[in-house]
């Protein structure tokens, strides 16, 4: 049976990008348990609710919704459990200062397989505000026109 080879995605939180500036972006293993695996292999995951943080020079990934195992006996896991983040040092001492500074969080932006192995990239982000997210639908909504316009243009012109 040959080895996977390269990214399938689970699952992306689109609300993140909406709710959060992205800052700055890392990837990490996730500590995962047999039907963990199998369910996330069926491409069910969840990671609307989720978030990272920092404790005791570790970090955990919580409040990410990974349903059971649908095969699964009583060795199934529970669905939202809180699961440890594989990182270097080094990285969890620039979150944790980068989160200590204030107004940061970590959020989980994707879920994937990266050649076999179960993945996530979280992101140091800080809240927008309500008038920053209106300004960027304005934003994409005029990138939007202006595109259509061009096309237009572009098909009229030929």
């Amino acid at each position: 049976m040959p080895r996977e080879r390269g990214e399938k995605v689970i699952a992306t939180n689109r609300r993140a990008r909406h709710e959060y500036a992205i800052e700055k972006t890392y990837e990490a293993g996730l500590v995962l348990t047999g039907t963990e695996v199998k369910s996330l292999r069926q491409g069910r995951a969840n990671l609307s609710d989720g978030y990272a943080y920092i404790d005791g020079g570790q970090a955990f990934l919580d409040a990410v919704h990974i349903p059971e195992y649908s095969q699964g006996h009583w060795t199934n896991h529970s669905s939202k459990r809180t699961r440890k983040l594989l990182l270097h040092k080094e990285e969890i001492v620039k979150l944790s200062h980068a989160i200590s500074a204030g107004g940061y969080t970590l959020v989980p932006l994707k879920l994937y397989f990266l050649d076999g192995r179960a993945k996530v990239e979280i992101a140091v982000a800080k809240g927008k505000k309500d008038w920053d997210k209106r300004q960027t639908l304005r934003e994409r909504q005029d990138k939007r026109e202006a595109e259509r316009a061009m096309r237009t243009k572009n098909r009229l012109g030929d």
